[in-house]
């Protein structure tokens, strides 16, 4: 059976969980540039953000042969994601998270 859009889902919400990534390391060395106070954190928590995003493409691309794997991975990756930068990974978050329910749930 053809899983599509899973695939798309997860693709699309871990591309735009990595730009939204960077977006949240910009910020975090922009602030860190003005020796703002928190700033090593918001990089780092940037860092842990990339990671899930792309733990969420790496999830939408096992879909197709491993589905319940890369179902998995995707929500991993929306709670990973949204727990580091919060209301910045709201999209990403959605995207991913029906994305790998659908994987879970979806019928053969």
């Amino acid at each position: 059976m053809s899983r599509k859009t899973e695939f798309t889902l997860g693709l699309i919400g871990g591309i735009i969980g990595v730009i939204v990534a960077f977006i949240a390391l910009a910020i975090g060395g922009v602030a860190g540039a003005f020796n703002a106070e928190g700033a090593s954190m918001v990089v780092s928590l940037g860092w842990f953000a990339l990671l899930f995003a792309i733990i969420g493409i790496v999830g939408g691309a096992l879909v197709k042969n491993h589905t319940k794997v890369g179902g998995w991975l995707m929500i991993v990756g929306a709670i990973g994601g949204i727990i580091s930068i919060s209301i910045f990974y709201i999209l990403p978050c959605v995207l991913l998270i029906i994305g790998g329910l659908m994987a879970l749930i979806k019928k053969k």
